[in-house]
């Protein structure tokens, strides 16, 4: 009863599905997404800005952040990833300007999503796959470990299932 994690599984639900504020619509923050990831670091960033940030910073972080032109990227996109930010409740707008801030669920949302995705997820994964990495690590020696219980477990369920047919067939047999 220390914590509570259908709260954190709702908010990690809502986070991922999409959102709708009166005629407003937005898409989910997908986990996964590359853009949502390179949307989470300029939020990192743009909480140290006091005065808030513009879209044109947003346009320039996340084409840094993505490897492409700023040009590339239209103003449309930048609009629609500012609705997505603040209709999840990740950004608010200033009063009486075409600034934003990060609040403070934003900022803590922004950190967790990427220090997991960037520093278990990835390297946890490329550690689990035997594919990924020629020498062993205990990360993926333990999966072998669970494998080989597993086909364990499955081939005496096999074992045991034929010889109970075996032995419903000679019990048949000698019935007949």
């Amino acid at each position: 009863m220390s914590h509570d994690c259908i709260l954190s599984e709702d908010m990690f639900q809502a986070l991922n599905r999409p959102v709708a504020a009166g005629r407003q619509r937005a898409s989910g923050l997908r986990f996964a997404d590359q853009r949502v990831h390179a949307l989470l670091h300029a939020l990192i960033l743009f909480r140290q800005l006091a005065q808030g940030f513009r879209a044109a910073d947003l346009r320039q972080h996340l084409a840094a952040l993505s490897g492409s032109d700023p040009a590339a990227i239209s103003q449309g996109a930048v609009t629609y990833q500012l609705r997505r930010l603040r209709l999840h409740g990740l950004i608010e707008r200033l009063p009486n300007s075409f600034r934003y801030r990060v609040t403070d669920f934003g900022f803590r949302i922004a950190l967790f999503f990427t220090r997991t995705y960037n520093r278990l997820l990835r390297p946890g994964l490329a550690a689990a796959l035997p594919a990924l990495r020629a020498v062993s690590t205990p990360l993926q020696r333990a999966f072998n470990a669970l494998s080989t219980q597993i086909d364990a477990i499955i081939k005496q369920a096999k074992l045991a299932a034929q010889n109970l047919t075996h032995s419903r067939q000679v019990t048949f047999l000698k019935h007949c």
